[in-house]
């Protein structure tokens, strides 16, 4: 690999006589993860029908290596949003950020969602979870893997920082910023990435670090944690970042994160701060550094969103009789034609370019109700009237996979209405079913390609 000359250098200037054994780790094979996502199944049961060999990640509880060869992304319990494909060493910010059920969280630069989701597993659909990326596009990505978990307590949002803290300053019980950065810890995996660093390097994300670390800092409460990562081994965007925020926000202090055998300490005597080395670790680059807010935890007011409970139409009602959920009608706002299931906890967003809050429940067309995919992805087997169970190893989890219509016989076949279709007892989406034919109504974008 043609490394440049200035980042070798630097890299041997800071790891002195390991730094062979991290040029030799570029001859490594490549290392895939997963994460297994406990809103929809522990991680015992898992492993129980986990349908590929998984070797567990020493320091990741819920995460495990696999081979390449097993194409997890090509199989049914991928789209039934069972596991989040993700690089092990970038599972740990979010594994390590000290999150607790009602805990108002913040993941600020979330896309495309690996950490979002963790996060939100740890939530276990209580309080909030404001995840924003500030590149719309990516933020779609986001988007759907919010909606494959089954995420029902999610802000998404396409913001600047400042923005963000504009609107909650003081707000959040936990922050994670995975900040945007020049990528020196995805060379092995990626080697177009050296081109981008020599286009931009850690003199250009440092500048918008700094600002993000302190905009991340003023929206923490007093008594609350931040978590700061990045994947990359430049000591401008990680050590001195740290550096810069300790110094303008004297409230903000380095806290011990818990280690692992193979992690290695921050330089420049910020023992707290870890850092993950490929030559020390089966992962990729990443370095965290968890902070803490002086102060005492207490109850900050959090605005709700304006509004009263509005009367919903007899389609959307109907069709809410078939869940088992406890659904509030009060918790119910109509934009449109679209209903959205809103958490008591939903802030006021009207300020924000936001692409989802709450839940989408669907959508109501000319005198019928079209339930969502998201709304699909958030229920359990049990919680739906009907449903249609299909085996991992049957031919029609394909077919509805890639959108087709199926023909249904037997039990199934009188199944009329809506039916949560699912894989193994977990669901997929909907079908609408009239006489022996099964309508798909899986979502487009989402289909088998």
């Amino acid at each position: 690999m043609n490394l440049p000359k200035e980042y070798t250098d630097a890299m041997k200037e800071l790891l002195g006589e390991e730094f062979d054994a991290y040029l030799e780790s570029f001859c490594d094979k490549r290392i895939y993860g997963l994460r297994v996502n406990r809103l929809k199944i522990s991680t015992e049961e898992f492993l129980k029908i986990a349908p590929f060999a998984l070797t567990p990640i020493p320091w990741i509880d819920n995460g495990f290596f696999y081979e390449e060869d097993a194409k997890p992304a090509k199989h049914p319990y991928y789209f039934a949003g069972l596991y989040y494909l993700q690089e092990p060493s970038a599972m740990t910010p979010a594994n390590l950020l000290p999150v607790q059920e009602g805990d108002f969280v913040l993941d600020m630069c979330a896309a495309p969602g690996g950490k979002s989701t963790e996060l939100a597993a740890k939530l276990a659909g209580t309080g909030l979870l404001v995840s924003n990326d500030v590149s719309a596009s990516r933020a779609k990505a986001l988007l759907k893997n919010i909606e494959l978990f089954g995420v029902t307590n999610a802000l998404i949002t396409s913001e600047d920082s400042l923005a963000l803290r504009g609107l909650f300053d003081g707000f959040f019980d936990k922050v994670l910023i995975d900040a945007p950065c020049s990528g020196e810890g995805m060379f092995r995996k990626d080697s177009k990435l050296i081109k981008a660093w020599e286009k931009n390097g850690p003199a250009y994300y440092g500048a918008i670090q700094r600002e993000i670390i302190l905009d991340g800092a003023d929206m923490l409460k007093p008594g609350g944690s931040m978590m700061y990562s990045t994947c990359t081994f430049s000591k401008y965007e990680d050590e001195e970042t740290i550096t810069y925020l300790l110094e303008n926000r004297p409230e903000m202090k380095l806290v011990a994160a818990s280690g692992y055998e193979g992690f290695c300490h921050g330089f420049d005597g910020m023992e707290e701060c870890i850092r993950i080395f490929p030559h020390r670790m089966k992962g990729e680059g990443h370095f965290l550094a968890l902070l803490k807010k002086d102060g005492e935890s207490g109850t900050v007011t959090r605005t709700k969103p304006a509004g009263r409970e509005q009367k919903l139409d007899k389609e959307l009602t109907d069709f809410l009789k078939l869940v088992s959920l406890p659904i509030e009608p009060c918790c119910i706002r109509m934009v449109g034609e679209r209903a959205y299931l809103l958490t008591d906890s939903m802030p006021d967003y009207y300020k924000l370019h936001i692409l989802r809050a709450g839940l989408l429940l669907g959508e109501v067309k000319k005198n019928r109700f079209e339930p969502s995919q998201a709304l699909a992805m958030a229920l359990k087997k049990d919680e739906f009237a009907q449903t249609i169970d299909l085996s991992c190893d049957d031919v029609n989890v394909m077919k509805y996979l890639k959108g087709e219509t199926l023909e249904l016989s037997g039990a199934d076949a009188e199944k009329q209405g809506w039916n949560l279709v699912c894989v193994d007892g977990f669901p997929l989406g909907w079908g609408k079913l009239t006489g022996s034919t099964l309508k798909n109504k899986y979502h487009a974008g989402w289909r088998w390609q």
